[in-house]
């Protein structure tokens, strides 16, 4: 969704050649390949194949996959100008430490965003990131005071907008003439989508265990619809929780779903009930509430101006919360300026003026 954009602004300009890496860090068939044909990205010209192992395996086999392209691109008579990196998953460090180490500028996109909370796996991976990264581009205001504090000089700093819009708006009208609604007998503004997969959220029990007896609650008011994560599906499993949700006929569980179906889904949705902080910023560019299931976010527009509220991982935060959805009594906010649609654009300009 980050790539997409940045791949076809960058193909408008003749003078660069680009090479799309796809790491495999992301290998479920639905939260990975499904994108490229959803999104319509040519197939990369370099797939790692990693897959899954702990952060410290998965960080380790991305970066020596990384460096040994890297050095045989440049034995190929191709050497590596520069190196793009999104988001804040493992694969943004390792191929940033990867490239960095060989002299390869990198330039970060959705830099300086910041949840102050270290136990974040995420939160690592944006601080030592944005550390060695030459070009750093923001999504909001906040990235660039973030980093302006860190001591990054102002000439690296890039407020350019948000990439994950520039997909939504594109692929927006596409994805509301799906069936997706008809074919899950949902209508339109008449129900609630939920994700998680959050540690703080599906690795204990006791919490666990109460959000879904709320959610299994309120879903008798509006239904909910809840693609279920690898991992969530796992621990509800593993913790016994499945009679909780086996009761219910309110809240209907699905598999991950590809990008436009789940665009569907959210844009056309009454409320969204989620811990990812890619749905926090589309549903304020998409005006949905968003209960927001975490204690903090890095993406702090989309709570100050935005649709979104942190409820952390409180049941009666989410029952509270759930309730104002319903009484219309949730203040929705606005779209930020510059998630307008551009955001590719301005850093495919900067990279090339840079090249």
């Amino acid at each position: 969704m980050k790539i997409a954009p940045i791949l076809r602004s960058l193909d408008r300009y003749t003078e660069v050649k680009t090479s799309l890496i796809h790491t495999g860090q992301h290998y479920d068939h639905n939260l990975s390949d499904v994108f490229f044909e959803d999104l319509g990205i040519r197939r990369p010209d370099v797939s790692l194949g990693v897959g899954s192992g702990s952060h410290a395996a998965q960080t380790a086999e991305v970066m020596v996959a990384i460096e040994r392209w890297i050095e045989t691109s440049a034995t190929d008579g191709q050497p590596v100008d520069q190196m793009v990196v999104v988001g804040d998953v493992n694969s943004t460090m390792a191929a940033a430490i990867a490239a960095t180490k060989l002299h390869v500028p990198v330039a970060h996109v959705e830099a300086g965003l910041r949840s102050f909370d270290r136990r974040m796996p995420e939160e690592i991976n944006r601080l030592v990131t944005d550390s060695i990264s030459t070009q750093l581009f923001c999504s909001e205001p906040a990235g660039i005071e973030n980093l302006s504090r860190e001591g990054h000089p102002p000439e690296r700093l890039h407020l350019v907008g948000n990439v994950m819009i520039d997909t939504l708006l594109q692929h927006l009208p596409a994805a509301q003439k799906r069936s997706t609604l008809q074919s899950l007998g949902l209508s339109v503004g008449q129900y609630g989508v939920i994700t998680m997969h959050r540690p703080s959220n599906v690795d204990d029990a006791e919490i666990l265990s109460a959000l879904l007896k709320v959610l299994v609650e309120m879903s008798s008011q509006l239904p909910m619809i809840f693609p279920v994560h690898p991992r969530t599906k796992s621990r509800i499993e593993q913790f016994g929780l499945s009679p909780i949700l086996d009761r219910c006929d309110s809240i209907h569980l699905v598999d991950p779903m590809g990008y436009l179906d789940f665009l569907a889904l959210t844009s056309q949705a009454k409320v969204i009930v989620t811990d990812s902080g890619g749905l926090q910023e589309e549903s304020t560019a998409l005006g949905v509430p968003c209960l927001t299931m975490r204690e903090n976010t890095e993406r702090p527009i989309t709570v100050d101006s935005g649709s979104g509220v942190l409820i952390g991982n409180s049941a009666d935060q989410l029952q509270q919360q759930l309730q104002q959805v319903l009484t219309g009594n949730y203040d929705v906010g606005h779209c930020p300026e510059l998630w307008d649609g551009h955001a590719a654009d301005r850093i495919a300009k900067q990279l090339v003026a840079n090249h």
